[in-house]
Order: structure tokens, then sequence, then C-alpha cells
């Protein structure tokens, strides 16, 4: 992987990552295909979206159908039909998700799994292995990921387990795939630069911000964002992890962010929740039921061209899977617009009238920050 820095507005980066399956243009929101697949959408409708690269899960494909079957297969790549980059988290935060079910120790982590019961135990080295055998572009270190809310003595052992765990997966790593560590430290700053510092001593092919959007508020995201976000290194990819929503992802641009993945697009679609250029609209709603509008007059995807609101109310209130995907096809297009358009702004230089814009379009207060 190559990394190119082309252009900055104010602390908003314009980069492009350069893989031998393609280039990926910065800040970049990546679709989340949990199980080889991104949920209600075909290989052709994400390249129509403009994706560029997509996020598989490694906790659910090692489960089902397991790695090493798709490593007998081709890898990941072949196996689901994308030709361009991928990247795979470590399953870090899939442990963490299961709570109580899991025991984890300096060696690695106990646990069982949710599909039928057997006990699987996984070291940091196992994790790194696995991404291998799927055939990612871009790996991602295992990692504790910090509960919230936490004591500052938590956080740190936490931390400071994952540090460890991380030079592990360095050292372990042996493809020609890049590898990113991940920042943790909980809402404590001080463990955050901590975090960082180490990771930059293993030297890692870039930096992800894990552990937030665990349930901690909008401010705390923010300050944590605002505090590490210029002591990052500006000569890597900066990833914030699960985040999130439009107005989540222009703030943390604003911060230098070049990446990120969430799953709030796909799912919020599934359940009637449409983004829109002004706004988010829950197409379920009765007073859509005779709207000829499209989804979005500003948007040129092909649902908003082709299916009014009616319809697609329609086809939510009776179940229809359709509903479901035209609604998914239409908030991945969105979200891929959206960056689009942050890029030209940064490329323009123009990037503090975008902000005024993605604010006053929605009817909201632009939050302080570095612009």
């Amino acid at each position: 992987m190559k990394f190119n820095l082309l252009n900055n507005s104010d602390f908003a980066r314009r980069a492009e990552l350069e893989f031998t399956r393609g280039k990926v243009q910065l800040p970049a929101f990546m679709p989340v295909g949990t199980n080889g697949t991104v949920k209600g959408l075909t290989i052709e409708d994400l390249i129509e979206t403009g994706s560029e690269i997509i996020l598989g899960n490694t906790f659910h494909l090692m489960l089902r159908p397991g790695d090493e079957l798709i490593k007998n297969l081709g890898g990941l790549h072949k196996f689901c039909n994308w030709d361009r980059p991928i990247l795979t988290d470590s399953g870090g935060f899939q442990v963490w998700s299961l709570g109580d079910l899991v025991k984890i120790s300096e060696e690695g982590v106990n646990f069982s799994s949710p599909y039928d019961g057997k006990k699987i135990f996984i070291r940091p080295e196992d994790s790194i292995k696995i991404q291998e055998n799927l055939g990612s572009d871009i790996i991602m270190a295992f990692d504790e990921c910090t509960n919230y809310p936490s004591t500052y003595n938590e956080a740190k052992t936490s931390m400071e387990l994952s540090m460890r765990w991380a030079k592990r997966c360095k050292d372990a790593h042996q493809s020609k795939s890049a590898l990113f560590g991940i920042i943790q430290g909980g809402m404590y700053k001080d463990l955050r630069e901590a975090s960082l510092n180490q990771l930059m001593e293993i030297n890692f092919d870039g930096v992800a911000l894990g552990g937030l959007s665990v349930g901690e508020s909008k401010e705390e995201k923010r300050e944590i964002l605002e505090y590490i976000s210029d002591k990052l290194p500006k000569n890597k990819p900066r990833y914030l992890m699960g985040v999130g929503t439009p107005e989540d992802i222009v703030e943390a641009v604003r911060y230098g962010i070049d990446m990120f993945d969430c799953v709030l697009p796909t799912r919020n679609a599934r359940n009637g929740q449409l983004f829109t250029s002004e706004g988010v609209i829950n197409i379920r709603n009765s007073e859509y039921k005779n709207s000829d509008e499209p989804i979005d007059k500003n948007c040129h995807s092909k649902v908003s061209q082709n299916y009014s609101r009616a319809y697609i109310n329609h086809l939510h209130r009776t179940n229809e899977m359709l509903g479901s995907m035209l609604a998914t096809y239409h908030n991945i297009y969105y979200y891929q617009s959206l960056m689009r358009d942050i890029r030209h702004a940064i490329k323009d230089n123009k990037f503090a009238n975008f902000l005024k814009d993605f604010y006053n379009k929605r009817d909201l207060e632009m939050p302080d920050g570095p612009i």
C-alpha cells in the first residue's frame, strides 16, 4: 500500500491509497460487508454507488464459512467477486460485544460461538493469520475494545494489553497487506496519546482510532478527536472506526480523518430511514404515502431518479424485499456522494464553505471546530 497526501484545506485532508487492486480516494467511506456481502446490494450495485473499498468482518467469516475455506477458494475477493480493495477488522470489537461470554487473558480471548456454542480461543497471531487467509488488502491489529464507562485504571490496563497485542500482531504479519494499529485508552486523553506513541514505535502502515461509538456522548467523542487529531502522523492514513452519521463524518474530516466505516446506512435503510441532502426521513411514515417526489431531489442515483417516495413507502409497509434493497442502494449512494463532495471541496480549498452549506441545508448549528 502506498499513501499519497494530495492537499489540505485547513485540517481536512485529501489523499489517495494505492493498492495492486486499485486506488482509493480519501476521505473514504467503506460499506460494511459483514458476511462477505453488503446486505441488499450486489457487487455491481456497490460499484455503481462509487464504492472503492469495502470492509469484511473477520469474526463472522472465521466462523461461517471459515477462513480456510475462503482461502482454498481463492480468497475473499474471488469468493464475493469484488476486485477492489478490502479492509478486514480484527474481530476485537465483535468479541467485546459478546460481553460476559468472553474471557480475556494475556495470551488471547476465549469465547463461545454465537452460532453453535463451540468454544473458541483466538490469539492476536490467529487474527492476523485469519485475515491473511482472507486475502485482505488492509489488516487490522487485534485489540481489546475498552469498556464504556471505565475507570482510569481499567482503561489503562486495557490499553496496555492492546499495545502488547499490537506488537505481537506486527511480529506475526507476513503478507504484503497493509497493517493498521488501533489507538485505545477510553475517554482519557493521556492514555490515548500513550497508545498512539507506542503504535508509532511499532511502526504500523496506518493508525485507527478505536473504542469510540461505544456509548459515549458526542461531546466526549469530539474531545478525544480534537485532542488526538493533531498528534496523528501526517504521512499515514487515519481511520475512525465505526463512525457514523453524515454529521459525524463531516466533523471528523474537519480534524483530518481519512477513513470511515459504519453499518448505519445499510441497517437503517432496512428500517426505512433514508439519508438525504437535507437530513433524514423515515420513508415508512404516512406523510409519504401519496408523495410523488423523489427521495432526494438533489441525488442522481437510479433510486431517486426512478422511484417515488410513495412507491418506496409502499414497499416498506408491505415488507417487500425490494424496499430494503432500494433504500440500501440509496443510502450507500448518498454516503459516497457526500465523500465525493467533501473531496472536491478540499481540492478546491473550499471546505469551510462546504461545512456552512452542509449544516444550513439541515437547519443545524455548526459545532465549534478547527475551521
